[in-house]
């Protein structure tokens, strides 16, 4: 049953990934679809060439996917941010990369990419600076439009409130609210709707597994 269970979800997000891809590329976003984790790292290793200089935003998804792992190797030179003296010195150098890595919160059926940052580190960095985005997104993390996007991002956000062992109201709950604690992580609503004046600067990865929050 365990395994019927994932050949039918295998199917859907095939499905799913399928349908969105013409309609990510026509907003000129470069776009690969993953099989799995494995399929992921051979992507990064295809579409990185050795030496460049890579940063990459907070991703759950992205330690799932071993990317992290790769991205610390000796391969590419790595801003690593985990691990800085000077995280906000690093942070900022990470907007004159050549590889920016991170996932979004969803992407929707219109081909919209939707971010909910904390600080904003994030959403400035795929917005506007590195040569090359690439987000890694699974597709549990595929929806139907704005709308429900924002209801997914409020579904999740008790969790990461609680991964990062915040004192936000949700962190107790479970359930979001609209708080105004001073640690909300609910800051900076960000939707790229377009890349066509950048043609295949984001690159987005669609992974047919459930992977981050």
């Amino acid at each position: 049953m365990i395994l019927l269970r994932k050949e039918l979800y295998k199917f859907k997000y095939e499905s799913l990934c399928r349908k969105l891809k013409p309609i990510l590329e026509k907003k000129a976003f470069e776009v690969y679809i993953a099989d799995n984790t494995s399929d992921v790292r051979k992507l990064v290793e295809r579409i990185v060439p050795e030496g460049a200089v890579i940063s990459s935003g907070g991703s759950i998804t992205l330690n799932e996917c071993g990317v992290i792992d790769l991205l610390k190797s000796n391969r590419y030179k790595f801003l690593d941010r985990y691990n800085s003296p000077d995280r906000r010195k690093t942070e900022l150098e990470a907007f004159d990369s050549d590889f920016y890595f991170c996932s979004a919160n969803a992407v929707t059926m219109d081909g919209e990419l939707v971010f909910m940052d904390g600080f904003g580190n994030r959403v400035a960095a795929v917005t506007f600076g590195p040569r090359n985005v690439i987000l890694i997104v699974s597709a549990n993390k595929i929806v139907k439009d704005l709308q429900e996007a924002k209801e997914r991002i409020r579904y999740i956000a008790p969790m990461n409130a609680k991964r990062l062992s915040l004192s936000t109201p949700c962190a107790v709950s479970g359930i979001c609210h609209d708080c105004d604690s001073p640690q909300r992580i609910c800051r900076h609503l960000h939707v790229i709707f377009d890349s066509r004046n950048l043609p295949g600067r984001i690159k987005i990865i669609l992974v047919l597994e459930e992977l981050g929050l």
